[in-house]
C-alpha cells in the first residue's frame, strides 16, 4: 500500500509552481524563518531554486532568510547554522538572488544568561510554568527583526514558515483553524503589517526528506549537502535512521523527528537530542549535559532562592510556607563559576563578553555595593582580565561593606534592605528633585517582605 504522501497526488514542479505564484503576485517582500532544521531548510531551498528559474527582472523582491540564535543553543547546530547562513548569503550574491541572509541574537541584557545569573531568574520548569524563555530568546529577537524589515521596505511582508500539519494533530487543528478563504496566506497573529505563507504545510516527514534528498542529489543550491543535516538528526537519534519509516501496523512512521533545542533547556526533563549526540559520540558535550542536570537540581533548593520576588513581594504555599523568589546573589556566583568552568572544559563559548558585561551592570545596579565582584571572579576563574576591568571603581571597600553587614546583624536590620537603599541613593544622588529620592526609599521600606509578618499575625487575628 502506498504511503501517504502530498506526491501522490502532486509534483515537485506543481509546488514550485504554487510558490512563484505566490512571489509574483504581489510586491510584499519575503521574509523566511530558517532554524537549519529539515522543514525551514526544505523552504529555503524550493524559495531558492524558484528564484533561480525566474528571468532576472522578475526577481523583483527581496527575500530575507533570519535565524535565530538564542545564544544557548547546541554547539554543534549552532555551528552549523552559522555554516549554512554564511554559504546562503555567499551564493545568493553569486547567483544575483535578491536574498539577504541574517541571524539575531537576543539583546545581551535580556539574554538567557543575564537573566539567570543577572536578575535571579529561576530556569522555566518542567511543566512549562514559568516559560519565559522563548518569548525573549527567540520569538521577540525575530519579531523584531521582521518589524525592521517592514519598516525598511516600507510596506507589508509575507512570512514563510516551515510548519506542516503532518507534525502533529493539534499543530494540524491550528493551522486550518487560521484558515481565510484564501487558502495560501493567512494573516500573521502577532506582527502588523505581516501575512503567513505555508509552503510545505500539506507535505509529510518523508515528502520533506524526500525533497532533501533526491533533489539534486541531496547538494544544496548554496554548495552544501544534506547529507550533513541527515547526520545532525542521526546524531540526535542516537545513531538511528532520520528519514527511512519505520513500519508499525502497516503503517510508515517517520524517525528523525528530533528537535534541536537548547542545551541548557529545564523545560523537558530530558534533553533528547543532546543525550544523543553524546550516545553518537560527541563525548565533548559531556559537560554541558552535567552542567544542565546541576542547575535543574538547584532550582528549588531552599539556600539558592530568596524568599522574597524581586518587587519585594511575597506569597505562601498551600502548606504556609514561604514561597520561593529568584536566586540569591550567592547562587548567580556559583551558577556563573560553574559555567565559566564548564567553558573552559569545553573550549567553546559559552557565555558572551557582552552578556558579562550585561550582569555586570545589573549587579551593579541591583546588588554589587564594591562593583567589582564578576570582574574579579572572571579573573580567578580564567587567568584574564575583561577589557572593563581597570574601570571599576568600587562603591565601598570590602572592610566597610563587611562593616555594614556586621551592624546591620547587630541591630536586626535585613543587609539586603541597607544595601537597597544604599544604591538607591546613589542612582538617584543626581536629581535636584528630592522627592524622587524620597519616593524611591518609600518604595523601599513598604516592600511586601519587610512587613509580612505583622501582615500575617493580623490576618491570624481575624480569623
Amino acid at each position: 500500500m502506498a504511503r501517504n504522501s502530498y506526491f501522490n497526488e502532486n509534483t515537485l514542479e506543481e509546488l514550485l509552481e504554487e510558490i512563484k505564484y505566490v512571489y509574483q503576485s504581489d510586491k510584499r517582500p519575503w521574509v523566511i524563518g530558517y532554524s537549519g532544521g529539515k522543514d525551514s531548510t526544505t523552504v529555503v531551498e524550493l524559495v531558492y531554486k524558484m528564484l533561480q528559474m525566474l528571468p532576472k527582472e522578475e526577481r523583483n523582491k527581496n527575500v530575507y532568510i533570519v535565524s535565530s540564535d538564542t545564544l544557548i543553543e547546541n554547539p554543534l547546530i549552532k555551528i552549523y547554522l552559522s555554516k549554512m547562513n554564511k554559504l546562503l548569503g555567499e551564493a545568493a550574491k553569486k547567483d544575483d538572488l535578491p536574498i539577504i541572509s541574517t541571524m539575531v541574537t537576543p539583546p545581551a541584557d535580556n539574554s538567557f544568561w543575564a537573566n539567570v545569573i543577572g536578575r535571579g531568574f529561576p530556569t522555566p520548569r518542567i511543566n512549562g510554568t514559568f516559560r519565559w524563555c522563548t518569548d525573549r530568546l527567540k520569538i521577540n529577537p525575530s519579531a523584531n527583526y521582521i518589524r525592521n524589515v517592514i519598516k525598511k521596505e516600507g510596506e507589508e511582508v509575507v512570512v514563510l514558515l516551515g510548519v506542516r500539519k503532518a507534525e502533529s494533530e493539534a499543530r494540524r487543528r491550528r493551522i486550518e483553524g487560521r484558515e481565510l478563504a484564501n487558502r495560501l496566506m493567512n494573516r500573521h497573529e502577532t506582527i502588523q503589517d505581516a501575512y503567513v505563507y505555508n509552503p510545505i504545510v500539506e507535505l509529510t516527514t518523508e515528502d520533506v526528506w524526500d525533497v532533501l534528498l533526491r533533489l539534486d542529489g541531496g547538494k544544496t543550491p548554496w554548495g552544501s549537502n544534506n547529507n550533513e543535516l541527515v547526520s545532525l538528526y542521526a546524531g540526535a537519534d542516537s545513531g538511528e535512521c532520520p528519514f527511512a519509516g519505520v513500519h508499525a501496523g502497516g503503517q510508515t512512521q517517520s524517525c528523525g523527528n528530533s528537535r534541536f533545542g537548547c542545551w541548557v533547556c529545564t523545560v523537558v526533563k530530558e534533553d533528547k537530542s543532546l543525550n544523543g549526540f553524546i550516545r553518537s559520540g560527541h563525548r565533548e558535550l559531556i559537560p554541558l549535559a552535567e552542567f544542565r542536570t546541576w542547575i535543574m537540581s538547584i532550582r528549588d533548593k531552599d539556600e539558592y532562592r530568596e524568599k522574597k520576588r524581586r518587587n519585594g513581594t511575597v506569597y505562601r504555599t498551600k502548606t504556609g510556607e514561604m514561597g520561593y523568589g529568584p536566586f540569591t546573589w550567592e547562587a548567580r556566583k556559583i551558577i556563573l563559576t560553574k559555567l565559566i568552568e564548564t567553558q573552559k572544559k569545553m573550549g567553546y563559548e559559552l557565555i558572551t563578553q557582552e552578556e558579562l558585561k550585561a550582569i555586570d551592570e545589573i549587579w551593579d545596579d541591583e546588588l554589587d555595593l564594591s562593583r567589582r565582584t564578576l570582574v574579579e571572579l572572571y579573573e580567578k576563574l580564567t587567568g584574564e582580565k575583561l577589557p572593563w576591568y581597570q574601570y571599576k571603581r568600587p562603591l565601598m571597600d570590602k572592610e566597610t561593606i563587611k562593616e555594614l553587614e556586621n551592624l546591620a546583624e547587630i541591630n536586626g536590620v535585613p543587609f539586603d534592605l541597607v544595601r537597597s537603599v544604599i544604591l538607591s541613593v546613589y542612582h538617584n544622588k543626581n536629581y535636584s528633585n528630592q522627592r524622587i529620592i524620597k519616593d524611591a526609599l518609600e518604595r523601599l521600606l513598604n516592600q511586601q517582605w519587610l512587613h509580612d509578618k505583622i501582615r500575617k499575625e493580623i490576618e491570624d487575628e481575624n480569623k
